[in-house]
């Protein structure tokens, strides 16, 4: 067996991984947690632990693509090349952008950059890490004069206190969220304070939970330094001697935020509440503070951060073992995309464009046409697409016709586009229909390079499989077209060590200690140095060489342990805050404030994850959260569909009743594609309004008209095989072991179900069938070879029998004469048909399993139910949900 070290594709926890397969070109790979990897000691979330069936051909791009035709290599590439500049010729540098993305390593990140902003000499190029952390950066740079995150995943093994401000980290940062979790157990005296306007899966650990009302973030910490203040619990020592503009932000938190019964009051959360939180804040001097898209993405989202940095900075709680702000990426990636400029208002590592940082650069790079100026951010680039000032667009590694707001204007706009590029590994996708050149990119497992995570922390993404197909990797596409661009000489790198070590020097060059940034420790590594780097966090100045041999041995100091900030006297700045409203106000045309968000086992678009039939058993559907006053004024049905709409667009959902989400508000996850789903793209709903100052768009806060969808029918499909439903307004996909599960609603009459039936399952087979037209219920299983094929059920209400056990009988070698009676059922005599879902998708462990162990065994605590089942004993995500399953079983 060959193993080898590497890194997951997700999230910014950047957890290790070993993938082991057999030598001679085996193709079944097993994903692990690498146990010495110091961001997860060998823990995977369930996403981590599917990555192995997320690595097939199925649904990959293999070979270019031209106006849809098969093309060579050099033919594409010619393509690219002369459109590029052909375009810039007519029009301008300003005329063609590229959007890249998380999903990049830092080589390709580095490349590309290097590229659009040093030798076409325009800065658009942006990220789709502006929709995840771009207010974190903004923030950063206000009050450290630098996007530095400050904290290490150790930090969380020494705090007492944990506030968790708009992140679902049991969802959406397993990993860490166990070390929160585990820290509370083991030192029950350590608290968690938990900050989101509905009740996650991330609140089960809460001593204090605050939902505040949605854009009240800044009022909520406004009054926590008033507070502070108040309790003479300001560290003066500290301001005075590393701190400025403590008397402006004082000023402004006192305005805004006079009094706990004021704050909580705006913030629409009960006053002994946010007194708690104060008074737990002030007793504790290991205050970590974790946030994530609930800060960020937001129209004041730069604010928002501020406010929390301010809080650590005028207490002192910043530059120690267990205190300080900690931002926890979105993308595997982000941060390393930031260190190269890959945001189109920075330059390479991390200058900025001002005239000495772009002589730097230019002198660097030799390159005489790098950008003077910001280029457009995400939402400003597809706003130029659409107008026609930005002719021609290089999009990589995402698919901004699902993740971006407004995502139909998006679709718009690259439809009207001359000249659209996409570099991906997959060939449908809601962008790729769009695209003029298609080139097939390196997927993870095939790709070489380093990844940055949320603690500074570079490693290695190594190769265990050859490139399927044609593709290549992504650096070697971007070289190729800037060589045939006449840049030849500026990228004739052999290797990704030949770019990294470049990106290291560019970081040291005249660099004496003003910026934070800098690897150049790593700047003379070797090839097989490269290849064998272990993880290691910035800054790493060449004064730190032992880094390249032993780098936990050559650890950076702790960041402002010794209050020196990265501005021009080395203080950090308090800023004054004065909260905003979010600009996606509820109207009467649209009531509903809609916050969108990630499900717990899907990623991003669902590209990846949603290949993963493990991945699509615990929320197979969108869904949409509604509170029960609001079901009730809707009339809409706990189970039934919803339409959320606007006019920007309109989404297909499934209803969850539940309190978690407050009264007013309602809850989509982003992740659904049109190969997926059916109007199941939340983003077309968002308004394209952004942060200001960091671009950022407000994705967590829109306007909605919600209603009752009551289609004449509802049904659901399994097959063998992925089917096209004709003429069904609502259909959802989702691939299982065995089969594909497919639900489905329309207006057809139901004396044309068994007719339909057919035309969809083909005629072929063996047909068993109930049809009851009066009462408007149809059944079918289709075998053959008695092996069972397919089948329908359809019914004028939503279907409550449970898919599960239908779909183990795809993995039956042959359906007996004795299960062939239970199939129009759902399932055997004693099956209680109950639809049962997944809970545990680490396990495949579903609901009603669970729910029958608990019952009969009397089981009190997750624990007894992981030694059991092994539920909730991997990444630990499921944990919240089995402890709702013993209180539910409790009060019953």
């Amino acid at each position: 067996m060959t193993a080898v070290r590497t890194t997951c594709p997700y999230c910014g926890v950047g957890c290790g991984i070993v993938a082991t397969r057999p030598q001679a070109g085996g193709s079944s790979v097993v994903i692990t947690g690498d146990a010495e990897h110091p961001a997860n000691a060998g823990r995977l979330c369930s996403k981590g632990a599917a990555l192995a069936e997320t690595l097939g051909l199925d649904g990959r791009l293999l070979h270019p693509e031209i106006r849809g035709q098969r093309a060579a290599w050099d033919d594409a590439l010619d393509a690219v090349a002369s459109g590029f500049a052909e375009t810039i010729a007519a029009h301008g540098p300003d005329s063609v952008a590229f959007y890249v993305s998380g999903q990049l390593l830092t080589e390709d990140y580095y490349v590309a950059n290097k590229l659009m902003k040093g030798f076409i000499g325009s800065a658009n190029i942006d990220t789709n890490s502006r929709l995840c952390m771009a207010s974190a950066v903004a923030g950063h740079k206000r009050a450290f004069g630098e996007d530095v995150v400050p904290q290490a995943y150790a930090d969380l093994d020494a705090a007492e206190l944990f506030v968790i401000v708009g992140a679902n980290m049991a969802w959406c940062h397993p990993i860490l969220f166990q070390r929160v979790r585990r820290a509370k157990e083991e030192r029950p005296h350590v608290r968690v304070v938990v900050i989101d306007p509905r009740r996650t899966a991330t609140a089960d650990v809460a001593d204090v939970f605050l939902p505040i009302r949605p854009g009240t973030d800044v009022v909520l910490f406004n009054g926590l330094l008033s507070y502070l203040r108040r309790e003479d619990a300001l560290d003066w020592e500290f301001i005075d001697a590393h701190v400025e503009g403590a008397t402006a932000a004082l000023r402004a938190a006192k305005a805004s935020s006079p009094s706990v019964p004021a704050v909580a009051a705006a913030c629409g959360v009960p006053e002994r509440d946010v007194a708690e939180f104060y008074r737990l804040f002030v007793r504790t001097r290991q205050v970590v503070t974790l946030f994530s898209q609930g800060v960020n993405q937001s129209s004041s989202g730069t604010d928002k951060v501020n406010a929390i940095l301010n809080v650590h900075l005028a207490s002192g709680r910043i530059g120690r073992p267990g205190a300080g702000p900690f931002s926890i990426t979105g993308q595997p990636n982000a941060m390393g995309g930031r260190e190269v400029g890959a945001l189109a208002n920075q330059l390479a590592a991390h200058m900025e464009f001002s005239p000495d940082h772009v002589e730097r650069v230019a002198r660097f790079w030799q390159a005489p046409n790098v950008a003077t100026r910001p280029g457009l951010k995400a939402v400003e680039l597809f706003d130029a697409v659409h107008a026609g000032r930005i002719k021609a667009v290089w999009i990589m590694a995402t698919n901004p016709v699902v993740s971006m707001p407004d995502a139909d204007r998006v679709a718009e706009a690259l439809a009207r586009c001359p000249l659209v590029v996409v570099s991906d590994c997959i060939r449908h996708t809601d962008t790729t229909r769009y695209a003029h050149v298609l080139l097939p990119a390196a997927a993870w497992g095939e790709k070489s390079g380093t990844v940055t995570n949320s603690e500074r922390r570079i490693s290695r993404q190594r190769p265990f499989l050859e490139p399927a197909g044609e593709s290549r990797a992504d650096w070697r596409i971007i070289c190729d077209v800037a060589r045939r661009m006449g840049f030849g000489r500026a990228f004739a790198h052999r290797l990704p060590a030949d770019i990294f070590r470049e990106h290291a020097r560019l970081s040291a060059f005249e660099n004496d200690g003003s910026r934070a940034f800098d690897i150049g420790a790593l700047a003379e590594l070797s090839d097989d140095e490269y290849d064998a780097l272990e993880p290691v966090q910035w800054p790493l100045p060449a004064a730190n060489a032992d880094a390249r041999r032993a780098p936990d041995a050559a650890r950076p100091k702790r960041l402002f342990a010794d209050g020196r900030f990265f501005t021009p006297n080395g203080k950090a700045r308090l800023v004054a805050l004065e909260p905003r409203a979010p600009r996606s106000l509820p109207t009467d045309a649209a009531p509903i404030v809609l916050n969108t968000g990630r499900t717990r086992d899907q990623w991003h678009t669902m590209t990846r994850t949603g290949r993963a039939p493990r991945l699509t058993g615990h929320r197979a559907e969108p869904f949409v959260d509604v509170h029960p006053d609001d079901a009730a004024r809707f009339a809409l049905d706990d189970g039934g569909l919803a339409v959320l709409e606007n006019e920007r667009g309109r989404m297909l959902a499934r209803v969850r009743v539940t309190a978690d989400v407050r009264k007013g508000e309602v809850f989509a996850p982003m992740h659904w594609n049109a190969q997926f789903a059916t109007h199941g793209r939340v983003n077309a709903l968002i308004a394209p309004e952004f942060d200001p100052i960091s671009g950022q768009p407000e994705l967590k806060h829109g306007a909605v008209r919600l209603r009752r969808h009551a289609p004449a029918r509802h049904g659901f499909v399994l097959s063998r095989e992925p089917l096209e439903l004709p003429g069904c307004e609502y259909v959802v996909r989702a691939r299982l072991r065995g089969c594909w599960r497919i639900e489905f609603a329309d207006d057809m009459d139901a004396r044309s179900w068994p007719e339909w039936a057919r035309a969809v399952l083909g005629a072929d087979g063996e047909w068993i069938e109930l049809s009851d037209p009066g009462r408007r219920r149809y059944r079918a299983a289709v075998l053959e070879h008695r092996r069972l094929k397919a089948c329908l059920f359809a019914s004028a209400e939503p279907i409550g029998v449970g898919r599960e056990w239908l779909a183990a009988q795809f993995r039956e070698p042959e359906i007996g004469d004795a299960v062939r009676p239970s199939l129009l059922a759902g399932g055997p005599a004693q099956h209680d048909g109950a639809v049962a879902g997944i809970v545990c998708a680490c396990f495949s462990v579903a609901r009603n399993v669970l729910v029958d162990v608990i019952r009969a065994q009397s089981l009190t605590t997750a624990a007894e139910i992981g030694r059991i089942l092994g539920a909730g004993t991997s990444c630990g995500s499921c944990v919240p949900e089995l402890n709702a399953l013993i209180a539910a079983e409790r009060r019953a």
